[in-house]
């Protein structure tokens, strides 16, 4: 596949003198640290552990998941899903229920509180979120986004064919 010549973002915006690969990955280690050091911030701000709330935003956007898929999505052990997810019931914001084909595992479900909060909270933080986002126009958002899709996708098949094992 042919690549075509990508085009500047703005006439402004001066080529680095650094382009090479490991440049480009301590500039995305830099900028993931500053958005999630941000994003920890907000979370904590409204009440959250980083865990509680990625389990209640998964429910929300992906809807009811066995305990597996949930501690999968959000980058949790096991042992670690089922300690949140205790606290998360305690509070009464989820409910277990029987998983219709492994008696081994559970589905979570929001309950009405839990839908509430977590709606309320998921908003605020997506407002603190697009509040980063400020700094480019939609055209250079999308262009990130394609660009970032782009490296994600060729890291892993370039993993995949050296045979390292993917998430």
């Amino acid at each position: 596949m042919a690549r075509v010549q990508p085009r500047p973002l703005s006439p402004s915006l001066p080529l680095p003198s650094d382009i090479s690969g490991v440049h480009i990955w301590l500039i995305l280690m830099k900028a993931h640290r500053a958005l999630a050091r941000h994003a920890e911030q907000s979370i904590v701000g409204l009440g959250f552990c980083f865990s509680d709330f990625a389990a209640l935003e998964a429910l929300l956007h992906k809807g009811p998941q066995p305990v597996t898929e949930i501690a999968n999505r959000i980058g949790l052990t096991a042992g670690s899903m089922s300690i949140a997810l205790d606290r998360l019931a305690r509070r009464g914001l989820v409910r277990r229920y029987a998983h219709p084909t492994d008696r081994r595992n559970r589905i979570i479900r929001l309950t009405a509180a839990g839908r509430k909060l977590i709606e309320r909270a998921f908003r605020e933080h997506a407002s603190v979120m697009e509040d980063i986002g400020k700094s480019l126009s939609n055209e250079e958002r999308g262009v990130l986004i394609e660009l970032l899709k782009r490296l994600g996708k060729h890291a892993e098949e370039l993993m995949q064919r050296t045979g390292v094992a993917t998430e």
